[in-house]
């Protein structure tokens, strides 16, 4: 048997659109797959949770999401072309109220909990290092680079490196993989 769903698998699995070779390990799990819209070159290994709320999930182009990495919450999240998740990160557009004054779960009623729902960009060639924790309301500009088991609460400047807890600039990134980006698009492989 195949590691990866096939097209027909996908269509039946119900997602709200995605393009050409796309690869989802069995081992996977979706909710809300009718809100998630997958680009083309897609790779999603095993073990990785994508549950899509109201404002779903949306994924561009030559996009890797690694193992044990999950996508949870009601807002949107956004992962732009080229971006890359490295294992075991969570990106979370919702978020409960930890202060005691709403009580929390995702059993417990809305109107008894505090929770906080706010879109998250994953921007063009984004890099997420393995174990690191993305919050509700964050922007991660094109080329930023977040170093392992990072806790990211408040959004990064493009071509920037981040790295700890809370995560912080400690460097700038080069440019050069957008010179590759055009080379691969001029040999028509984009």
């Amino acid at each position: 048997m195949n590691a990866h769903l096939t097209r027909q698998e996908l269509r039946e699995a119900g997602f709200g659109g995605f393009g050409e070779d796309v690869r989802i390990s069995r081992k996977a799990s979706f909710y809300g797959a009718e809100r998630i819209r997958l680009g083309n070159h897609v790779r999603i290994d095993d073990f990785c949770v994508l549950s899509a709320g109201k404002r779903g999930i949306a994924i561009g182009d030559r996009v890797h999401i690694a193992v044990y990495s999950s996508l949870i919450g009601e807002g949107r999240i956004q992962l732009c072309d080229y971006a890359n998740i490295s294992s075991r990160v969570s990106i979370y557009s919702s978020n409960d109220d930890y202060s005691g004054e709403t009580m929390t779960n995702p059993m417990v009623p809305g109107a008894y909990t505090g929770v906080q729902h706010a879109d998250v960009v994953i921007g063009r060639h984004v890099i997420v290092g393995s174990g690191s924790v993305i919050l509700p309301g964050v922007e991660l500009g094109e080329g930023a680079a977040i170093g392992a088991l990072s806790l990211v609460r408040e959004s990064c400047e493009p071509f920037s490196i981040y790295a700890g807890t809370p995560a912080r600039r400690i460097g700038e990134r080069k440019r050069t993989l957008l010179e590759l980006e055009r080379k691969l698009r001029d040999k028509g492989s984009a």
